[in-house]
């Protein structure tokens, strides 16, 4: 049995712009990933967390519920956008020096197999393709529990400087 006290619960918040371009794009994004800043309210709202950032590199991991169906009964394409979308552009954030920001311009997702709540906890991961001063373009995953692509995307995203 571990002798390990139970994880915080995770916080939900907003910083103000000040505070976030105070920090270059990793240090800011690893702070969530580590519970110094807060999660963004939209992964509460969605039920998912930034949980590992490195250079050019986030994951998100979530699980699936009935919250999230459509009208088929099956996971809304809304649910894998948005993880996606956030492990692409946090992915992009985590290269940019302090002061730096930018905003996605064009995204692009494919959904290759039916989610559903007994798909069980997915894991998106976004990795950087290339890195210029105006634009950044990045690769996502979103794969299950065993390892199997449920959905993949491409971004590109806008370098926005003071």
């Amino acid at each position: 049995m571990s002798t390990l006290p139970p994880p915080a619960p995770l916080q939900y918040g907003t910083v103000s712009v000040e505070q976030a371009l105070s920090e270059d794009g990793l240090s800011f994004i690893r702070g969530i990933a580590e519970g110094r800043t807060p999660q963004p309210p939209i992964c509460r709202t969605m039920g998912f967390a930034l949980v590992e950032a490195d250079r050019g590199t986030v994951t998100f991991e979530g699980t699936p519920t009935y919250d999230h169906y459509n009208p088929l009964g099956t996971v809304h394409a809304g649910f894998a956008s948005t993880l996606l979308d956030s492990c692409v552009g946090c992915a992009v954030h985590t290269m940019l020096p302090a002061g730096v920001g930018y905003t996605t311009m064009e995204l692009k997702v494919n959904l290759v197999r039916a989610i559903t709540r007994d798909t069980g906890p997915v894991r998106a991961t976004g990795t950087v393709l290339h890195m210029g001063r105006r634009v950044g373009t990045a690769e996502g995953k979103l794969t299950d529990g065993n390892g199997k692509l449920l959905a993949h995307c491409t971004t590109t995203c806008m370098v926005l400087t003071p």
